[in-house]
């Protein structure tokens, strides 16, 4: 491969003090990936030279760069972020591990907007210590929408063949039957199925849409919102000739392995399809940004504080994240 025709692939770093560095190092330490893409972490060498002493069995070669048109085709690169000394506490939930999380992650956003990377591999962070007068979103997904000025994106996890993607993300379990709208479901359903034409070259996407009350409401019986909102919506997106079935009872509809007779699955929340992707996927998920201008991914899992520091990190999903965001 001619290394001028590599994509360059950007790398947020995550929280400080959980497992993303680790995940980096890993990752990048089989130089085979070299052959298919050019990395450019955004962070600092000071703090993959921190972990690097956690998992000494492994070399990485890296070069510093200051300006994204210094780098090295034939390396992975580092932009340092900041210069500062931050004191590392892994597995430590704390102000610094979202800050610099977050100027790991601005830096790259720009890059991605500048074309100076081709695609954007996000490392975990923390939800809480992320919030700040300049970050004020509740994960990457709503961030990077705002930041590319999307009218809507969508969340899908896959794994190979099997793909979810959510109606609500990051919103509490009181909250979601207010977030469950005709509209929303129908501007959902058009995304996904875009994605799945263009993303993942479906020509025909088949995709199922689960109910949100258990037994799909039982003809009404257990809520309305199946009856009201969902099935309208599935309608709509018929009438839009997409190949859309629904509304199911999500126990049932994973329990018969029924996921696999279809492209995708549209879930109302975020546990509801996320517990059996996670139970089914073995690891391996990736999550995907859809209805962006750009290619998002990253790992399926957060920051694992609990392991933090001690080599315990498995890097099979970043690994993924990363040729996902290349292919």
């Amino acid at each position: 491969m001619n290394v001028s025709y590599k994509p360059v692939i950007g790398i947020s770093c995550g929280d400080l003090n959980g497992i993303g560095i680790e995940l980096i190092i890993k990752t990048f330490s089989d130089a085979r990936i070299l052959e298919h893409c050019t990395p450019v972490i955004f962070g600092s060498n000071k703090v993959i030279n921190f972990y690097r002493k956690s998992v000494p069995e492994i070399n990485l070669n890296y070069q510093n760069i200051r300006e994204l048109n210094r780098i090295n085709p034939k390396q992975v690169n580092i932009v340092n972020c900041w210069e500062e000394d931050i004191i590392i506490t892994p597995g430590q939930l704390n102000e610094a591990g979202g800050k610099y999380a977050v100027k790991s992650l601005h830096a790259a956003v720009e890059a991605l907007k500048k074309n100076e990377i081709h695609g954007l591999v996000t490392a975990p962070i923390h939800k809480k210590n992320i919030q700040s007068a300049d970050f004020n979103f509740t994960g990457h997904t709503p961030y990077l929408k705002h930041a590319f000025g999307a009218k809507d994106v969508a969340m899908i996890l896959f794994a190979g063949d099997f793909r979810v993607a959510l109606l609500t993300e990051h919103v509490p379990v009181s909250g979601i039957a207010g977030h469950i709208t005709r509209e929303a479901i129908l501007s959902k359903l058009n995304i996904l199925h875009e994605s799945l034409q263009k993303d993942f070259g479906i020509e025909k996407p088949r995709i199922a849409v689960l109910g949100l009350n258990p037994h799909a409401g039982d003809e009404g019986l257990i809520g309305q919102e199946e009856e009201t909102i969902i099935k309208p919506a599935i309608k709509d997106a018929k009438q839009n000739n997409q190949l859309v079935i629904g509304p199911y009872s999500a126990d049932a509809f994973f329990a018969r392995h029924q996921h696999s007779k279809f492209h995708a699955v549209l879930a109302m929340y975020h546990d509801q399809g996320l517990i059996p992707f996670k139970a089914l996927a073995s690891g391996e998920g990736v999550n995907f940004t859809a209805g962006l201008p750009v290619v998002r991914t990253s790992p399926d899992h957060g920051t694992a504080f609990d392991i933090a520091g001690k080599n315990k990190a498995d890097e099979s999903s970043f690994r993924t994240a990363v040729f996902e965001c290349i292919d």
